[in-house]
């Protein structure tokens, strides 16, 4: 039996009830779909698809997830395709909807990603476990102390040229979860930003990202010397980052940022 389906993007799709055979081209919802129990369902992943581990080493890899190969995805003929504006390219999303259905997701914001579960746990016949995974997403969030507290900070997430963040990413939504005030919040996307602005931002706080450039202690020395008041701080891009269940593990990752920066003691002093 088929059934319409609106995607995040507002389009109509066509789905069976039960999907058998799923390709994610987004690593951060191929790491959903096996806390959602759909490891026989699975067919497809990318090769940056690396949680969970097991289905790196054992599932089809299709490609990029800006460079899909259609004759792979042609020979598992999927019955659903899940993408997401961002991390997939619109002429591979045109043209693999010609052929298969693709949801597509749009996630900026944790209420976005809270949606996203619920609605790829009901097209894949697993709302149970999606609302369970939701329920202790926003449980811990809303757990997390000091959502006022806003540290100025600036996340970096490439070198030559330095690249940041705006305020249109998901990225920007978690940096004000744990209490920090990005600096470049007047901005979009992720724009560029050179050494002179960021010693004229004077940002308390800097959070140098494994991903997507893989930033390591020579960097954090450099932006050190720059800013000495600072706290540098190299952090796990994929918490900030990868919305799906992720989720489940940010919180708690982002009180020990909270430790590290000593935001309940500027929440103290700054706040009271």
């Amino acid at each position: 039996m088929q059934r319409e389906i609106i995607d995040q993007l507002n389009r109509k799709l066509s789905l069976s009830n039960k999907p058998q055979r799923i390709i994610s081209l987004v690593p951060s919802l191929t790491e959903l779909l096996y806390h959602l129990d759909l490891e026989q369902q699975v067919v497809g992943i990318t090769k940056f698809c690396v949680h969970p581990d097991h289905w790196f080493r054992q599932k089809t890899r299709i490609g990029g997830t800006k460079n899909v190969h259609y004759h792979l995805i042609d020979q598992l003929q999927p019955d659903l395709i899940i993408a997401n504006k961002e991390e997939n390219r619109a002429e591979d999303i045109r043209e693999l909807e010609k052929r298969y259905p693709v949801y597509v997701t749009d996630i900026n914001t944790l209420p976005q990603a809270i949606s996203a579960i619920e609605e790829i746990g009901i097209i894949t016949d697993r709302s149970v476990q999606a609302n369970k995974i939701n329920i202790k997403i926003t449980q811990a969030f809303d757990a997390l102390p000091f959502p006022n507290a806003y540290m100025d900070a600036l996340y970096l997430i490439w070198k030559n040229p330095y690249m940041s963040v705006g305020n249109d990413t998901f990225i920007h939504d978690m940096l004000e979860s744990v209490g920090f005030k990005n600096v470049l919040e007047n901005r979009t996307r992720y724009p560029e930003i050179t050494v002179e602005e960021i010693v004229a931002l004077q940002p308390q706080v800097v959070l140098l990202s494994s991903e997507p450039f893989p930033f390591d202690e020579k960097h954090l020395n450099e932006i050190e010397k720059l800013l000495p008041d600072a706290h540098i701080l190299l952090v796990d891009g994929e918490m900030f980052s990868w919305y799906g269940a992720r989720l489940l593990y940010a919180p708690a990752y982002f009180r020990k940022i909270q430790e590290m920066v000593g935001l309940d003691r500027y929440y103290d002093t700054d706040m009271h």
